[in-house]
Protein backbone atom coordinates (compact mmCIF):
# COMPACT_ATOMS: atom_id res chain seq x y z
CA UNK A 1 0.00 0.00 0.00
CA UNK A 2 1.42 3.38 -1.05
CA UNK A 3 1.91 5.77 1.81
CA UNK A 4 0.58 9.31 1.58
CA UNK A 5 3.05 11.83 0.19
CA UNK A 6 4.63 14.30 2.60
CA UNK A 7 4.45 17.78 1.08
CA UNK A 8 7.45 19.87 2.11
CA UNK A 9 7.77 23.66 1.78
CA UNK A 10 11.22 25.21 2.29
CA UNK A 11 12.25 28.82 2.64
CA UNK A 12 15.30 30.83 3.72
CA UNK A 13 16.60 34.39 4.01
CA UNK A 14 13.45 35.87 5.50
CA UNK A 15 15.51 38.63 7.17
CA UNK A 16 12.74 39.75 9.48
CA UNK A 17 13.35 43.14 11.10
CA UNK A 18 11.69 44.71 14.11
CA UNK A 19 8.97 46.19 11.90
CA UNK A 20 8.46 43.25 9.51
CA UNK A 21 5.34 41.92 11.19
CA UNK A 22 2.78 40.99 8.54
CA UNK A 23 5.37 40.86 5.75
CA UNK A 24 4.87 37.16 4.98
CA UNK A 25 1.55 36.47 6.64
CA UNK A 26 -0.19 35.66 3.33
CA UNK A 27 2.70 33.51 2.12
CA UNK A 28 2.74 31.56 5.37
CA UNK A 29 -1.01 31.02 5.18
CA UNK A 30 -0.73 29.68 1.63
CA UNK A 31 2.08 27.34 2.63
CA UNK A 32 0.11 26.11 5.62
CA UNK A 33 -2.79 25.25 3.31
CA UNK A 34 -0.68 23.42 0.72
CA UNK A 35 2.16 21.73 2.62
CA UNK A 36 2.50 19.27 5.50
CA UNK A 37 5.71 20.69 6.94
CA UNK A 38 7.63 23.98 6.68
CA UNK A 39 11.43 24.15 6.74
CA UNK A 40 13.07 27.47 7.65
CA UNK A 41 16.66 27.34 6.42
CA UNK A 42 18.38 30.21 8.18
CA UNK A 43 18.75 34.00 8.10
CA UNK A 44 15.36 34.19 9.73
CA UNK A 45 16.18 37.60 11.19
CA UNK A 46 18.13 40.58 9.88
CA UNK A 47 20.48 41.25 12.79
CA UNK A 48 19.85 38.30 15.10
CA UNK A 49 17.77 40.25 17.60
CA UNK A 50 15.03 38.70 19.78
CA UNK A 51 12.66 41.54 18.80
CA UNK A 52 13.09 40.54 15.14
CA UNK A 53 12.34 36.94 16.00
CA UNK A 54 9.20 38.11 17.83
CA UNK A 55 8.00 39.83 14.64
CA UNK A 56 8.49 36.58 12.72
CA UNK A 57 6.79 34.57 15.43
CA UNK A 58 3.73 36.85 15.29
CA UNK A 59 3.22 35.91 11.63
CA UNK A 60 3.95 32.25 12.29
CA UNK A 61 1.43 32.03 15.12
CA UNK A 62 -1.22 33.79 13.05
CA UNK A 63 -0.84 31.76 9.87
CA UNK A 64 1.12 28.51 10.22
CA UNK A 65 -0.75 25.41 11.36
CA UNK A 66 1.74 22.73 10.26
CA UNK A 67 4.96 21.42 11.87
CA UNK A 68 7.99 23.69 11.46
CA UNK A 69 11.71 22.89 11.56
CA UNK A 70 14.46 25.50 11.39
CA UNK A 71 18.18 26.19 11.49
CA UNK A 72 19.88 29.51 12.10
CA UNK A 73 21.86 31.42 9.47
CA UNK A 74 24.79 33.79 9.76
CA UNK A 75 22.52 36.85 10.18
CA UNK A 76 20.90 35.19 13.18
CA UNK A 77 24.28 35.18 14.97
CA UNK A 78 25.13 38.83 14.25
CA UNK A 79 24.16 40.32 17.63
CA UNK A 80 25.46 37.48 19.80
CA UNK A 81 21.93 36.59 20.92
CA UNK A 82 21.40 33.39 18.95
CA UNK A 83 20.24 31.48 22.04
CA UNK A 84 17.51 34.04 22.71
CA UNK A 85 16.43 33.99 19.05
CA UNK A 86 16.18 30.20 19.27
CA UNK A 87 14.14 30.41 22.47
CA UNK A 88 11.64 32.83 20.91
CA UNK A 89 11.17 30.52 17.94
CA UNK A 90 11.09 27.36 20.04
CA UNK A 91 8.42 28.85 22.30
CA UNK A 92 6.32 29.43 19.17
CA UNK A 93 6.50 25.76 18.23
CA UNK A 94 9.39 25.89 15.78
CA UNK A 95 11.69 22.87 16.21
CA UNK A 96 15.19 24.36 16.15
CA UNK A 97 17.87 22.03 14.79
CA UNK A 98 21.53 22.34 15.75
CA UNK A 99 22.74 18.78 15.75
CA UNK A 100 19.27 17.45 16.58
CA UNK A 101 17.17 14.95 14.64
CA UNK A 102 13.40 14.57 14.48
CA UNK A 103 10.93 12.18 12.88
CA UNK A 104 7.90 13.76 11.19
CA UNK A 105 5.33 11.40 9.68
CA UNK A 106 7.95 8.69 9.18
CA UNK A 107 10.49 10.98 7.52
CA UNK A 108 13.68 11.84 9.40
CA UNK A 109 15.05 15.37 9.53
CA UNK A 110 18.52 16.40 10.74
CA UNK A 111 19.93 19.89 10.72
CA UNK A 112 22.76 22.27 11.59
CA UNK A 113 23.43 25.83 10.42
CA UNK A 114 26.63 24.74 8.68
CA UNK A 115 29.69 26.87 7.98
CA UNK A 116 32.04 27.94 5.20
CA UNK A 117 35.33 26.48 4.06
CA UNK A 118 35.12 25.90 0.30
CA UNK A 119 34.62 22.93 -1.94
CA UNK A 120 36.51 19.98 -3.37
CA UNK A 121 40.24 20.36 -3.90
CA UNK A 122 39.94 24.08 -3.09
CA UNK A 123 38.56 23.43 0.39
CA UNK A 124 40.41 25.32 3.11
CA UNK A 125 42.65 23.17 5.31
CA UNK A 126 43.81 23.72 8.89
CA UNK A 127 47.29 25.00 8.09
CA UNK A 128 49.03 28.26 8.88
CA UNK A 129 47.74 30.99 11.13
CA UNK A 130 45.72 30.12 14.26
CA UNK A 131 42.68 32.02 12.91
CA UNK A 132 42.66 29.86 9.77
CA UNK A 133 42.79 26.74 11.92
CA UNK A 134 39.90 28.03 14.06
CA UNK A 135 37.85 28.71 10.93
CA UNK A 136 38.43 25.19 9.62
CA UNK A 137 37.72 23.66 13.04
CA UNK A 138 34.35 25.41 13.13
CA UNK A 139 33.52 23.95 9.73
CA UNK A 140 34.50 20.48 10.95
CA UNK A 141 32.44 20.91 14.12
CA UNK A 142 29.25 21.52 12.14
CA UNK A 143 29.93 18.51 9.91
CA UNK A 144 30.49 16.26 12.93
CA UNK A 145 27.26 17.44 14.59
CA UNK A 146 25.39 16.75 11.35
CA UNK A 147 26.87 13.26 11.15
CA UNK A 148 25.82 12.58 14.75
CA UNK A 149 22.29 13.83 14.07
CA UNK A 150 21.91 11.63 10.99
CA UNK A 151 23.10 8.63 12.99
CA UNK A 152 20.15 9.08 15.37
CA UNK A 153 17.60 8.61 12.59
CA UNK A 154 16.15 5.17 11.91
CA UNK A 155 13.85 6.27 9.07
CA UNK A 156 14.23 5.13 5.47
CA UNK A 157 13.89 8.68 4.17
CA UNK A 158 16.20 11.31 5.66
CA UNK A 159 16.34 15.02 4.88
CA UNK A 160 19.07 17.45 5.90
CA UNK A 161 18.27 21.07 6.71
CA UNK A 162 21.16 23.55 6.37
CA UNK A 163 21.82 27.24 5.89
CA UNK A 164 25.27 26.88 4.34
CA UNK A 165 25.63 24.83 1.18
CA UNK A 166 27.19 21.33 1.10
CA UNK A 167 27.79 21.50 -2.68
CA UNK A 168 28.73 24.16 -5.22
CA UNK A 169 25.66 23.50 -7.37
CA UNK A 170 23.29 25.31 -4.99
CA UNK A 171 25.39 28.49 -5.24
CA UNK A 172 24.57 29.27 -8.86
CA UNK A 173 24.09 33.01 -9.22
CA UNK A 174 26.51 33.92 -6.43
CA UNK A 175 29.97 35.38 -7.11
CA UNK A 176 32.51 32.52 -7.30
CA UNK A 177 34.93 34.64 -5.27
CA UNK A 178 32.78 34.16 -2.16
CA UNK A 179 31.91 30.48 -2.55
CA UNK A 180 34.31 29.54 0.23
CA UNK A 181 32.27 31.64 2.66
CA UNK A 182 28.91 30.17 1.62
CA UNK A 183 29.46 26.49 2.31
CA UNK A 184 31.80 23.55 2.49
CA UNK A 185 32.25 20.07 1.07
CA UNK A 186 32.69 18.92 4.67
CA UNK A 187 28.92 19.21 5.04
CA UNK A 188 28.41 16.83 2.12
CA UNK A 189 30.54 14.06 3.65
CA UNK A 190 28.00 12.93 6.30
CA UNK A 191 25.10 13.35 3.85
CA UNK A 192 26.68 11.47 0.99
CA UNK A 193 29.49 9.18 2.25
CA UNK A 194 32.06 8.36 -0.43
CA UNK A 195 29.98 10.54 -2.85
CA UNK A 196 27.98 7.47 -3.87
CA UNK A 197 24.80 9.36 -4.73
CA UNK A 198 24.11 12.54 -6.73
CA UNK A 199 23.24 15.29 -4.25
CA UNK A 200 20.96 17.64 -6.13
CA UNK A 201 18.49 19.34 -3.79
CA UNK A 202 19.46 19.70 -0.15
CA UNK A 203 17.26 22.13 1.76
CA UNK A 204 19.65 25.04 2.11
CA UNK A 205 19.58 28.73 1.36
CA UNK A 206 20.22 28.68 -2.36
CA UNK A 207 20.93 31.76 -3.88
CA UNK A 208 18.54 33.97 -2.01
CA UNK A 209 15.46 32.06 -3.19
CA UNK A 210 12.85 33.01 -0.63
CA UNK A 211 10.26 30.29 -1.10
CA UNK A 212 10.29 26.86 -2.69
CA UNK A 213 7.08 25.22 -3.82
CA UNK A 214 5.95 22.27 -1.74
CA UNK A 215 7.64 19.08 -2.89
CA UNK A 216 5.98 15.67 -2.69
CA UNK A 217 8.06 13.10 -0.87
CA UNK A 218 6.68 9.62 -1.48
CA UNK A 219 7.74 6.25 -0.20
Amino acid sequence: MTKRALRIAATADLHYGKHSRGMLHEAFAEISSNADILLLCGDLTDYGLPDEAEALVADIRAAVKIPMLAVLGNHDFESGQAELVCKVLDDAGVNMLDGEAIDVAGVGFAGVPGFGGGFGRRMLNAWGEPLIKQFVQESIRHAVRLEQALAKLQTERRIVVLHYSPIRATLKGEDPEIFAFLGSSRLEEPINPMERLPLEFPFTTSPRQRFAKPENLTE
